[in-house]
């Protein structure tokens, strides 16, 4: 009886973990301000040239699936927002950068406004209505 007891529990806590990861995956999150001035980058550090509005910036490795999917979403609002570029890194290659930046994960998207300040931030596949709300809130 015990047995199924703690079966039942491990169960439940791994749902309730699944629907909480899966509510916060892909959303943007606004960076606090005392955070995101200190999270900077620069068309150096990323080999190109930043938007002069935003730039979303997504962190990738060579067998990331959801990768792919994060390519197309972000390549989409860029290519339809004005003065927004699309730039992906190569996690694995810029590991001192992602040490820098905390990235954890792949996919993970970084918007920076035009002066390189990191502003927003989503781990796994961004929705496209909110990445959008967070080119507008700049």
């Amino acid at each position: 009886m015990i047995g199924l007891l703690v079966v039942v529990i491990v169960l439940a806590l791994a749902a309730a973990f699944g629907l909480w990861r899966r509510q916060r995956d892909g959303k943007v999150r606004a960076m606090p301000e005392a955070t995101s001035d200190e999270l900077v980058v620069d068309s150096d550090e990323l080999g190109q040239v930043l938007g002069a509005r935003a730039t979303l910036v997504q962190f990738s490795s060579a067998f990331c699936q959801p990768c792919r999917a994060t390519r197309g979403v972000l390549a989409n609002v860029a290519g339809t927002a004005d003065g927004v570029e699309h730039i992906e890194v190569d996690a694995e290659s810029r590991l001192d950068l992602v040490r820098r930046l905390g990235i954890s994960r792949t996919p993970t998207t970084l918007v920076v406004d035009g002066s390189g300040r990191v502003v927003g931030r989503a781990s796994g596949v961004p929705r496209s209505a909110d990445v959008h709300a967070a080119l507008n809130a700049l």
